[in-house]
């Protein structure tokens, strides 16, 4: 655990760090959403305090990663995440997913603890239903319904929907993610000791108040949640708010 992780190999396939911080006394592992990629969490990776070290994975199939082949199956990608983040747990480490990334956060947590002894302090959860209220669906067969999808959760500006390029680049991606999700399907068993941080957007159409503070039942830990303003994809100009309620809640909730 001594060794640099930036030295290890599968550390840098899966992992972006644009803010390396070697005396942070934390990291925070961001998960990105279906469909989206490391660059995606910049915004809030920038507001990071200085002993906190942003850490963002990337999973394969996109920006510098497009080469690699897609991974479509919740349990390969999350062996493949908990394997290359175990040189991180030399300091204390937080996590925070959004949609489909709080799904592979919540899982990559609960295999680091049953098979490795270790964990984050903080499962930070963003708009996405608890395991109890998953929903399987069948979009990834549809490239329309897919390409829909992007329009009428604001993943995308509009201005990129009618690229023809973009569609061509992007649709793969997206339909490997949501083949991911919609065929996952929660253990009831699978459970964490950590704090769980829940929040989502007030207009978010994916995501009910009930089903994000059923997050709490994941874990036997302290629970927080927190209702900010905006749709499914409220982050984008509230990471100050969000890295500030993070932190906070890590400070008051962790051991």
């Amino acid at each position: 655990m001594n060794r640099p992780p930036h030295a290890d190999t599968p550390y840098r396939t899966w992992f972006r760090c644009y803010w390396p911080r070697p005396g942070a006394r934390r990291r925070l592992v961001l998960f990105p959403h279906g469909g989206g990629s490391a660059s995606f969490y910049r915004p809030l990776a920038k507001r990071m305090p200085p002993w906190v070290e942003p850490l963002i994975v990337q999973y394969p199939g996109r920006e510098d990663r497009l080469e690699d082949p897609h991974i479509d199956d919740m349990d390969r990608l999350v062996a493949r995440v908990t394997e290359a983040l175990l040189p991180a747990f030399d300091r204390e480490v937080l996590f925070f997913g959004h949609s489909m990334g709080a799904a592979v956060a919540h899982e990559t947590a609960a295999r680091l603890e049953a098979r490795h002894g270790v964990g984050p302090s903080l499962l930070g959860v963003s708009g996405r239903p608890a395991p109890r209220f998953h929903k399987p669906g069948d979009k990834h067969l549809d490239d329309a319904a897919l390409w829909y999808e992007l329009s009428r959760l604001g993943a995308t500006p509009p201005a990129l929907l009618g690229n023809a390029q973009v569609r061509k680049v992007v649709l793969p991606t997206l339909r490997a993610d949501y083949r991911l999700v919609e065929r996952y399907r929660p253990r009831p068993d699978t459970r964490v000791s950590c704090a769980v941080a829940a929040c989502l957007g007030d207009k978010d159409p994916e995501v009910t108040e009930e089903e994000a503070r059923a997050w709490a039942e994941v874990s036997g830990g302290p629970f927080a949640f927190r209702l900010f303003e905006g749709d499914h994809f409220y982050l984008r100009g509230q990471e100050e708010a969000l890295a500030a309620w993070l932190l906070t809640t890590a400070d008051r909730e962790s051991p």
